[in-house]
C-alpha cells in the first residue's frame, strides 16, 4: 500500500474533495485531473465506498427484456416472434423461457422462415445500435490528451508499428508505415510533440497497381498537408488476380510510409523510452492501475 506523504499528507481533506466531486457526477479520470492525483492507489483509497455516477455505467436492460419475453411466451408467441418484438437473440430468449410451455405451431414453414428473417434483421439493427452507443460512450471517456499521455501513446504506437533495429539489420531508422489514416494523424501529432520539424519528414505511398494510385496519392498529400517535394516515388505492388484481396474499392488508399530523416538519435531515444515503459509496468503496485 502506498504511503501517504508529501502532497497527499492531508488525506482526509483530499478525500472530502474527491467524494464531493464524485457526488457531483465526475468520473475517476475527471477527479484525477481536477485534483492532480496521479497515483491510482491513492485515488482508489480516496474514492473507497463511493459508487460511480450513473452516466459512467453501461446500460443494462436484460431484466426488463427477460420479463417481457416471458410474458410474450405465455401469450403463445414463438422464439421468432419474440425476437421480432424485442430485438434480442433467440439464444437469450431460449434461456429465459425454456421452463414455459411450448406453443402449438399455427403457421406454415414459409411463414415461420419469413418471421425468422425479420427477427434477425431487428436483432442486427439492435446490435449495431449497441455498438454505436458503446463506441460513443468510450470516445467520451478519453477527453483531452495531456502532452505526457500523447508522448507515452506515441512510444507504444511506434514500437508496435514502426521499424526496429534487428541483429541481422542494425539500422537505426525512424520509419512508420500504416494504412489507417487516423493512426498516421496520431503519429504525426506525436512527432510534432517531440519537436520533429516538417522539413525532416519524407513520405512514400505503397499501393497495389490495380488501385486508383493517383487518388491515393492525393488523399495522403491532403491528410498530411505535406508539400509535393516531401513525397518520394510511390511503390506499386503487383496485383495477383488469383488472390481474393479484401482491400479494394474507393476506400482503399494503400499504406503511407513516414520517414524521419537523420533519425538515428531519435530511434535510440524511442527504444530507451519503450524499455522505460516496460520496466515501469513491472514495478510493484502496477496491478492497482486502472
Amino acid at each position: 500500500m502506498t504511503e501517504i506523504t508529501g502532497k497527499y499528507a492531508d488525506f482526509e481533506g483530499l478525500r472530502e474533495r474527491a467524494i464531493a466531486l464524485r457526488r457531483e457526477g465526475l468520473s475517476r479520470r475527471q477527479i484525477r485531473d481536477r485534483l492532480f492525483i496521479h497515483n491510482n492507489d491513492i485515488l482508489n483509497r480516496l474514492l473507497e465506498g463511493e459508487p460511480p455516477p450513473e452516466w459512467t455505467k453501461r446500460p443494462n436492460a436484460k431484466d426488463d427484456l427477460r420479463e417481457r419475453a416471458r410474458e410474450l411466451r405465455l401469450q403463445g408467441l414463438t422464439y421468432d416472434q419474440i425476437q421480432l418484438e424485442l430485438g434480442c437473440s433467440k439464444g437469450s430468449i431460449s434461456l429465459w423461457v425454456r421452463d414455459l410451455p411450448k406453443p402449438e405451431r399455427q403457421r406454415t414453414r414459409e411463414e415461420a422462415s419469413a418471421i425468422a428473417r425479420r427477427g434477425w434483421e431487428v436483432t442486427m439493427r439492435r446490435r449495431e445500435e449497441e455498438r454505436r452507443r458503446t463506441k460513443e460512450a468510450a470516445t467520451g471517456e478519453i477527453g483531452t490528451l495531456s502532452d505526457r499521455e500523447l508522448f507515452l501513446l506515441g512510444v507504444g504506437l511506434y514500437w508496435a508499428e514502426g521499424a526496429k533495429a534487428k541483429p541481422h539489420r542494425p539500422q537505426e531508422r525512424v520509419d512508420f508505415i500504416n494504412s489507417d489514416p487516423h493512426m498516421i494523424q496520431v503519429y504525426l501529432a506525436w512527432l510534432r510533440l517531440l519537436g520533429v520539424s516538417a522539413d525532416r519528414l519524407r513520405f512514400h505511398v505503397a499501393i497495389h497497381d490495380s488501385a486508383n494510385v493517383a487518388a491515393a496519392e492525393r488523399f495522403w498529400a491532403e491528410l498530411t498537408g505535406a508539400a509535393p517535394s516531401a513525397f518520394g516515388k510511390t511503390t506499386l505492388k503487383k496485383h495477383n488476380p488469383r488472390t481474393n484481396r479484401k482491400n479494394v474499392g474507393e476506400d482503399y488508399r494503400g499504406c503511407l510510409l513516414v520517414r524521419v530523416q537523420q533519425g538515428a538519435d531519435l530511434y535510440r531515444r524511442i527504444e530507451g523510452w519503450w524499455y522505460g515503459i516496460v520496466l515501469s509496468a513491472h514495478q510493484p503496485g502496477q496491478s492497482n492501475r486502472t
